[in-house]
């Protein structure tokens, strides 16, 4: 199965039967899926969430449907939602399309939901619960390699805002590492390592490539994050996307929590620039909401007193959706947007 390459090259991960059998079962267990269910597969059958969920879904003998359109249509994925589907994952993208059309009420057959793949913010799990009234909402954090890694279930939501929950049933406690493979103290920021029995057994034909990725039996891809007094695990961002200005490191999930609230921005995407100067300096890619027409002037003026000096971006560039990288699942693609803005130092 292969990664979504959202930080480089996409990479085979060879998952094994066994494997894919514990985390069907692993599945089942935490998402209390039953006979009685229906689950909608949304994203493509390549990615690892819907293959996931419907190896789980078989496992329980539950029904499946498959969204078999070429492009996500949020009025049909409505509608269809609608139509006795009691279960079903999608990404925050995904979520917010739907959300921005017009409905005269909630949906109520519809008894578990996930968000997965891509952080949500607060505002939107709420609209999300409010258009949901009788499902309850998990966010789920994983990946290819790992399969599900934490799970933050529907009476831990907004007790425990920000985070991504904590271990999945049948796991190892997460390890928090730094650079030397120390290990961290709770609050600290490192990176993450997880280990279960079923993550991955290797990446196809990348001997080198699977050793990185491993210290001992616990896999890392590349994730930054730390772990609270209460043991719930707080996602940062992906290594690969740190920003390093004037010696100072920024992760531009960060930047992008704060810049999200704006009232006039639908999505946002931060990246760093070369500079001559800096090294980096902070960049914010925006996609305003519709009927609005935000200037960068604005933008970053609004962000001074809600983000320290050093994290404000410099330069604000307005975007359509269209503009935005994205991957099959809707994920941003930092790595091909800083291709497409950073053609030269400046």
């Amino acid at each position: 199965m292969y990664t979504s390459g959202t930080t480089g090259t996409p990479k085979g991960a060879i998952r094994s039967h066994r494997g894919m059998a514990m985390l069907a079962l692993m599945t089942d267990v935490e998402f209390r899926l039953h006979r009685r269910d229906t689950t909608l597969l949304v994203m493509p059958m390549c990615h690892a969430n819907s293959l996931n969920f419907f190896t789980a879904s078989l496992f329980s003998s539950a029904g499946i449907t498959i969204f078999s359109r070429a492009s996500f249509d949020p009025e049909l994925c409505l509608r269809t939602l609608g139509a006795g589907v009691t279960f079903t994952s999608l990404v925050p993208t995904h979520y917010a399309m739907m959300l921005g059309l017009p409905r005269s009420e909630a949906i109520g057959s519809v008894e578990k939901l996930l968000v997965s793949s891509a952080t949500a913010f607060p505002e939107t799990k709420r609209l999300i619960i409010e258009m949901f009234a009788n499902s309850g909402l998990y966010e789920l954090y994983g990946s290819t390699e790992a399969g599900w890694v934490t799970v933050l279930h529907p009476d831990e939501q907004f007790g425990h805002l920000g985070t991504v929950g904590r271990e999945i049933v049948g796991s190892h406690q997460i390890r928090i590492l730094d650079d030397d493979g120390q290990e961290l103290r709770d609050g600290q920021p490192g990176e993450l390592f997880s280990c279960s029995p079923y993550q991955f057994d290797g990446y196809w034909n990348l001997p080198g490539k699977t050793a990185e990725a491993m210290r001992g039996q616990y896999l890392s891809v590349g994730d930054v994050a730390l772990r609270d007094d209460l043991g719930f695990i707080r996602l940062i961002d992906r290594k690969k996307n740190l920003i390093v200005s004037g010696g100072e490191n920024i992760y531009p999930a960060e930047v992008e929590q704060v810049l999200i609230t704006h009232p006039d921005i639908r999505e946002v995407a931060v990246i760093g620039r070369p500079d001559r100067k800096w090294s980096e300096r902070v960049v914010a890619c925006v996609v305003p909401k519709p009927g609005t027409n935000p200037s960068p002037a604005q933008i970053i003026a609004w962000s001074r007193g809600r983000l320290a000096g050093f994290k404000r971006p410099t330069e604000v560039i307005i975007i359509t959706p269209d503009e935005m990288p994205r991957n099959t699942t809707g994920k941003i693609l930092h790595r091909k947007l800083r291709g497409m803005i950073n053609t030269k130092i400046v």
